[in-house]
């Protein structure tokens, strides 16, 4: 296929315009890119290289230009809501401290896999800030809004979207939020002989821990899903 004449240059990848290739866009995807403020271009990827450290090696796209959309669950006043995190790849969101206290949340973690893919109606692994539904807050990185062009996910793991960082900002439900993307910290080494100790992570608010096994009781996980994803 001919690229377009104002596609981007990122990678190996040849870059259309979105709308050219709905179907390869989920379908809250598609529906949402009309009301854009900028234009986002499309490539095809193999959906086993979707993975943010496959995907770079693999087509050569740096780093840098690619952000990662991640799904929170946060615990407030007996409820449980969803949001979006859009932070630069190398660095994780703060869940747990910074999105927690924006939300105003007594607990917050990263969604279940299930939970995110069906709320969603993407595919996790490309799950993307387009198209979510507009209930869901979608904090942003300031790092990812002054990005001339940002790759994200495109709510499928065979493609990838490139859009201005700014576009990003001006979805109706984003939040830019200065602090969100933080780079990883190395734990120090156990001392020699010592008990390893693990650090706390998200994991540790209990919200989207799934037990050991499907049978484990669990009653964090179960009790706190809202009624209407039912319970495994």
């Amino acid at each position: 296929m001919t690229p377009h004449p104002a596609a981007p240059q990122l990678g190996s990848l040849t870059w259309i315009p979105a709308t050219d290739r709905p179907d390869l866009l989920a379908a809250p995807v598609a529906a949402a890119l009309g009301a854009l403020t900028g234009p986002a271009w499309l490539a095809e990827i193999d959906d086993e290289l979707a993975d943010t450290a496959a995907f770079t090696e693999a087509y050569g796209v740096p780093m840098e230009s690619s952000a990662n959309c991640v799904v929170v669950a946060a615990r407030r006043a007996g409820q449980t809501m969803l949001a979006a995190c859009l932070v630069p790849a190398a660095t994780r969101a703060d869940v747990n401290g910074l999105v927690r206290r924006h939300l105003g949340a007594r607990k917050a973690s990263f969604a279940p896999q299930d939970v995110a893919v069906a709320e969603s109606g993407m595919a996790y692994g490309g799950i993307t800030p387009i198209g979510l539904p507009p209930s869901w807050p979608v904090l942003v990185d300031p790092a990812v809004v002054a990005a001339d062009l940002v790759v994200i996910g495109s709510g499928t793991r065979g493609s990838k979207l490139a859009v201005a960082g700014a576009v990003l900002a001006a979805l109706p439900s984003a939040v830019v939020l200065e602090g969100l993307g933080r780079l990883p910290v190395e734990p120090p080494p156990p001392a020699a002989g010592g008990p390893v100790e693990r650090a706390p992570d998200d994991r540790d608010v209990g919200w989207g821990e799934r037990p050991e096994e499907r049978a484990g009781d669990d009653r964090r996980y179960l009790e706190d899903r809202p009624p209407h994803w039912g319970s495994d």
